[in-house]
């Protein structure tokens, strides 16, 4: 395979693995779980499993599109390819604005850790920074910033030291709290006693989906992995398979150690009382030692989660810039060390920025899993089209079934868009809207040389169509502020439907013909050209 193109070449399948664990365990293990018994009790263990088999089918998806066409920054790169810059516009926007604040949630969930110890960083009574905290986390991203400014091998080979330690942590707790597990605990103040909707809030705002964030990390880097028709599809199955079944024993654990007079005060105090899971639990049980190693964990992870989200960030600002959509400037990359550095100096100013409107954890982590779950449904629907516009796309990994499992991950992303709540949705898709009528108020400076207005616009009826749908449903729907007008399980049943028809609308309303560059990676070898549009 060629090597040739801006990006090196250079991380391998134990790297991927490792950034794609390492972006599923940062913050939300610990702080997740509480969120998660509040919110659905003893059965939001089940949360777990649901949410990943969820992720796993648009892993598949992702895997398929990774290994067909391995682009630096891929997910905002496909729906570019499959239905034209306006499309690839609106989730650029989205998905860019999610990555920047996710980089500050992890510096904020290391500031609030680190207060346990020093208390003078947060403020009393909130979990606001003071001066000291909030110069805490600067630092904690110029420490990010300038890993990432080096090379590439400098994040990788941080990410692997870092690595070491924050997976031995979660280990070690569950084998701590197996000694302390009372079955009791899950029966005494009800199995279920939020029914299922609290398993819907404990995936989508409890921390569930947000957890589940490693995909675009593994995809985002793809033009600088070895092999990445073979490591690709292996890293995203190993990575959702692996923190499914680790999370699934940490809820499980943390819900059978809770001390039984605790629960008393029912299960929505549980994430007060809990505000920092396995240091409080480590407390309450008396195991000093392990909540000093949590602590120190707490530090870690977060942190090196940080690093993982700006340098994909940076690669994410480099392909919508790439796209035509944002400057040219940002499409840069440094020949001797194979960064995008403008992309990376704008990811690490937004996620400046981002800490200081929002100062706690929990402030942004229901928006941002909504935003990411709405760039991820973008792939099967990418996917679907190019068997329609790319039918000559070579493709070295072929999952057997796609004709269902695209749909099925369409219809569940659906579901967690929903479930996040009125307030959520009318905010973060109101925001689409308008971003959808500055695109056509400055449609002279767009990029129309491959595709006319008029293409675009109708390739991308079927998204605008898809917003005000979920915003009308969300609006009379029986979940998360809405009307109850729409009672359960009609309100499922309907988005079950809507989001079906609205999947094959997409499918069929893509460009007349794939336009899919390859002037900086190499995707399937000369033995087997794939269908090569012009240059976005």
């Amino acid at each position: 395979m060629s090597d040739q193109g801006p990006f090196k070449k250079s991380i391998s399948l134990l790297d991927l693995i490792l950034i794609g664990l390492g972006a599923i365990f940062g913050s939300a293990w610990l702080f997740a779980v509480s969120n998660v018994a509040s919110k659905a009790g003893p059965i939001g263990s089940f949360s777990w499993i649901i949410g990943g088999l969820i992720v796993l089918l648009i892993g598949f998806v992702y895997a398929e599109l990774g290994a067909a066409l391995p682009r630096t920054g891929g997910i905002l790169r496909y729906p570019v390819y499959s239905h034209g810059p306006l499309v690839g516009y609106l989730i650029s926007f989205i998905t860019i604005v999610a990555y920047t604040s996710l980089i500050s949630i992890e510096v904020t969930a290391v500031r609030q850790y680190v207060a346990y110890w020093f208390p003078g960083l947060t403020k009393s009574g909130s979990d606001s920074p003071t001066i000291a905290g909030w110069l805490l986390q600067f630092a904690l991203l110029c420490l990010f910033f300038l890993l990432n400014y080096w090379s590439v091998k400098a994040f990788t080979k941080s990410n692997i030291i870092i690595s070491i330690f924050k997976y031995f942590v979660p280990l070690t707790i569950i084998t701590v709290l197996a000694f302390h597990f009372k079955s009791g605990n899950f029966s005494a103040e009800g199995f279920a006693p939020f029914g299922f909707q609290g398993v819907q809030a404990a995936i989508s705002t409890g921390g569930v989906m947000f957890a589940y964030l490693g995909l675009h990390p593994i995809v985002s880097v793809a033009g600088e992995v070895k092999n990445p028709q073979r490591n690709i599809p292996i890293a995203l199955i190993v990575c959702i398979v692996l923190a499914a079944i680790i999370y699934t024993l940490l809820q499980v654990l943390f819900i059978g150690a809770i001390p039984t007079d605790i629960l008393s005060n029912g299960w929505p105090k549980i994430a007060q009382e809990f505000s920092l899971p396995f240091k409080d639990i480590a407390v309450a049980l008396g195991l000093g030692w392990l909540a000093t190693i949590v602590v120190l964990d707490a530090i870690i992870s977060p942190g090196g989660n940080g690093n993982i989200f700006m340098n994909t960030t940076s690669r994410l600002v480099y392909a919508w810039s790439r796209t035509g959509t944002l400057f040219n400037v940002f499409s840069r990359v440094n020949e001797k060390t194979g960064i995008p550095r403008p992309s990376l100096w704008l990811s690490f100013g937004m996620a400046v920025f981002w800490t200081l409107p929002f100062p706690s954890w929990n402030a942004l982590v229901n928006v941002c899993s909504v935003a990411l779950i709405l760039s991820y449904a973008i792939a099967p629907i990418s996917s679907a089209a190019f068997r329609i516009n790319a039918k000559d796309l070579h493709k070295p990994f072929t999952l057997k079934g796609m004709n269902i499992i695209a749909p099925l991950s369409f219809i569940f992303a659906t579901y967690i868009v929903y479930w996040s709540g009125w307030k959520t949705i009318s905010w973060l898709i109101g925001s689409q809207l308008l971003m959808f009528l500055i695109y056509l108020l400055f449609s002279k400076f767009v990029p129309k040389k491959d595709v006319s207005l008029g293409q675009q616009i109708k390739s991308s009826w079927w998204l605008i169509a898809y917003y005000i749908m979920m915003m009308l449903i969300s609006y009379i729907g029986s979940f998360g502020g809405g009307k109850g007008i729409l009672s359960n399980p009609w309100d499922l049943i309907i988005i079950a439907v809507g989001a079906l028809a609205v999947y094959f609308w997409a499918k069929h309303s893509g460009l007349p013909k794939a336009i899919i560059d390859n002037d900086d990676e190499d995707l399937a070898g000369d033995e087997n050209p794939e269908l090569k549009g012009p240059t976005v």
